[in-house]
């Protein structure tokens, strides 16, 4: 099932982002650490041209600390980025991006001019709650769901920094289809737009695979069943999830496991390595290239046939 969530203030937030990308000093991108390639915006590398990023892998307590490291150590391999591991926990830790910030572009520090700086991340990622600590104040809405910012501001921070916020935004087509069950589980895709069910299946699918231990410990199996939909039946007997006739309810079933993995009470759990980002990008390029040469196959077809009638 392909998953896209894609409201108009979205359309909205990715025409503001275009426009004000070339007038910024800093981009600061706010990314989900349990899922750095899927959280990241398409628009920053198609516009930033050289302007300098500040990847921010915010949630990184609920990530597996060694993915998270790997995941440090590819993104700043690119030229003009810096990334950083944050919790939204640790304001500390916020505050001081701002020196962060400051150090990536000394020209402007030296010349005591105001550093611009734009700020986005997708839905749901901890960006309004980043906002309010870095300004010291409540500026930002926050809220436990996707998309709660839905309108663009300026926010005169110390120093000598104004922060450009722009609401949070997916894209129109969610591409690989990994990347839309990913952004879903983590809660980056409003869940009224899902079916639990098909994401709770893709989350143990991927579970099974690179964190067998976890799942066995946090629901008591004795031994880890051959398919999803077992360990799905196994936890609904261990949590008392049973409909009459002794029939599982997946659904409850799905919201236990769903609920366990964005709190962090199954474990801290990237669902993305450096190699599967990798490969996603590549399938993601090789598939853009597919559909431009159709659209140009198409207008060259029309041109034809447009000569034909003359």
């Amino acid at each position: 099932m392909a998953i896209n969530w894609f409201p108009g203030h979205m359309h909205k937030a990715r025409k503001e982002i275009a426009e004000i990308m070339p007038q910024v000093d800093v981009i600061i991108e706010i990314l989900d650490a349990r899922i750095p390639f899927s959280s990241e915006n398409p628009l920053v590398p198609e516009l930033r041209g050289d302007t300098p990023v500040l990847k921010i892998l915010n949630k990184s307590d609920l990530a597996d600390p060694i993915q998270t490291q790997r995941w440090l150590e590819h993104l700043q391999q690119e030229r003009g980025i810096t990334a950083i591991a944050v919790t939204s926990q640790d304001t500390k830790q916020i505050k001081d991006l701002l020196n962060v910030i400051s150090e990536m572009v000394p020209h402007r520090v030296s010349q005591d001019k105001q550093l611009r700086a734009l700020i986005c991340g997708i839905p749901n990622v901890g960006k309004s709650t980043t906002i309010n600590i870095l300004a010291d104040r409540i500026i930002a809405k926050t809220g436990n769901e996707a998309g709660v910012t839905k309108a663009q501001q300026r926010i005169r921070l110390d120093n000598n920094i104004v922060l450009h916020d722009t609401p949070g935004f997916l894209w129109p087509k969610l591409e690989p289809e990994d990347c839309g069950y990913r952004l879903a589980i983590t809660g980056g895709i409003k869940d009224t737009v899902t079916e639990k069910e098909d994401i709770a299946y893709y989350a143990i699918e991927y579970l099974m695979e690179h964190y067998p231990e976890l799942l066995i410990e946090r629901y008591q199996l004795k031994d880890m069943p051959a398919t999803p939909i077992e360990v799905m039946d196994a936890i609904a007997v261990n949590r008392a999830c049973v409909r009459k006739g002794g029939i599982a309810d997946l659904y409850k079933v799905s919201e236990i496991i769903l609920n366990d993995y964005r709190s962090g009470t199954l474990g801290a759990i990237t669902l993305e390595t450096v190699e599967q980002g990798i490969e996603a990008k590549a399938i993601g390029k090789i598939q853009e290239a597919e559909r431009l040469a159709k659209k140009q196959a198409f207008e060259d077809n029309k041109k034809k046939k447009k000569r034909r009638n003359k």
